[in-house]
């Protein structure tokens, strides 16, 4: 369920950036919100959400060596199923210490998020 991904105040805060991302082109957030997969290696940060809370803008890493920033899906995302058809769970223990373009520039030099 795509509702299970994110807490109420998590979705509040990813259309709230959504927002200002519209109004300010060099908008760089932190990152709201850490998914991945626990059984197979791609992972999520999300950072912005769509006002209609269906597209999610962030760094998305498919664990394939290629992380890079762009949009998914969240209903995509609640049919994401890894190796041991786990789905997709969110890292509560995550805390953004970096904007989401310096965790893009971390990721891509080693191949994967470093989060």
């Amino acid at each position: 369920m795509i509702a299970s991904f994110l807490s109420d105040a998590q979705r509040a805060q990813l259309i709230a950036n959504g927002r200002m991302a519209l109004a300010q082109q060099d908008f760089d957030p932190l990152p709201v919100v850490k998914l991945f997969t626990p059984d197979a290696g791609a992972t999520w940060l999300l950072s912005e959400l769509d006002e209609s809370g269906e597209i999610c803008f962030g760094l998305c890493d498919l664990g394939m060596g290629f992380p890079e920033i762009g949009y998914v899906a969240l209903a995509e995302l609640s049919a994401v199923r890894g190796l041991m058809n786990r789905p997709i769970e969110q890292d509560l223990h995550f805390h953004a210490d970096k904007t989401l373009s310096a965790y893009a520039h971390e990721a891509r030099l080693h191949g994967r998020i470093q989060a």
